[in-house]
């Protein structure tokens, strides 16, 4: 592991712990700590702030995630062609910026779901996972569409990422398993965090008393 590679490790966890939903309600003298769910996520700061809020924090917390995918590839850390060890890096920057969200060092650790910021770690990881995500996106939107659940259509979003990354690399010859099974294992390791912190929701889902969305606002 050189230094170059432990300061892109260590910059994109701080740049993923940066709370810039709870930034941004403080703009607007709110706590969001002590809004809706509690939640320093996009959702929740559109209930306290509104929509056009939600969608700049939903922005910010994708660039989190995007940014470190980016800076990995300008600084040379990652090929155009990488190899196993180069993915090993490439995915622990991007796991790194998503723990940065989870669990921030600014706010004792207590942080949002990472979904976001996961998507902007896909984005990033081009083309294997830009792929699946924007594939997996449409799923998001489709669900949350139907069912009017943010967190129902995040979980079914997360869990089909894998299945669509499996089929991807079944289908297109250059992706080959010996290259490419550090990006299996943490398509798989992703969503069992995101839909871990998502427990909460679940339990609401069940209870009938979670939040929807709501489609007029």
């Amino acid at each position: 592991m050189t230094i170059e590679r432990i300061l892109l490790l260590i910059f994109a966890y701080l740049v993923g712990s940066v709370p810039f939903g709870l930034l941004l309600a403080r703009t607007r003298g709110v706590d969001l700590r002590a809004v809706g769910s509690g939640n320093i996520g996009a959702t929740n700061v559109g209930r306290a702030l509104g929509r056009k809020y939600g969608i700049l924090c939903f922005v910010l917390d994708v660039l989190k995630g995007l940014f470190p995918m980016l800076l990995a590839r300008w600084i040379g850390v990652v090929s155009s062609q990488p190899q196993t060890d180069e993915l090993f890096v490439w995915l622990l920057a991007g796991c790194a910026s998503v723990c940065g969200h989870i669990f921030p060092i600014y706010l004792r650790f207590r942080g949002g779901k990472g979904v976001a910021t996961s998507l902007g770690v896909v984005l990033g990881l081009w083309p294997y996972f830009t792929v699946c995500g924007v594939v997996v996106f449409a799923v998001w939107g489709m669900c949350v569409w139907v069912w009017r659940y943010v967190s129902l259509a995040s979980i079914v979003a997360a869990v089909s990422f894998p299945v669509v990354f499996v089929v991807l690399m079944g289908a297109i010859e250059s992706w080959r398993f010996a290259r490419l099974w550090p990006l299996l294992v943490v398509a798989v390791l992703m969503p069992v965090l995101v839909v871990a912190r998502h427990a909460e929701n679940i339990k609401r889902l069940l209870e009938g008393s979670e939040d929807k969305f709501d489609r007029k606002k």
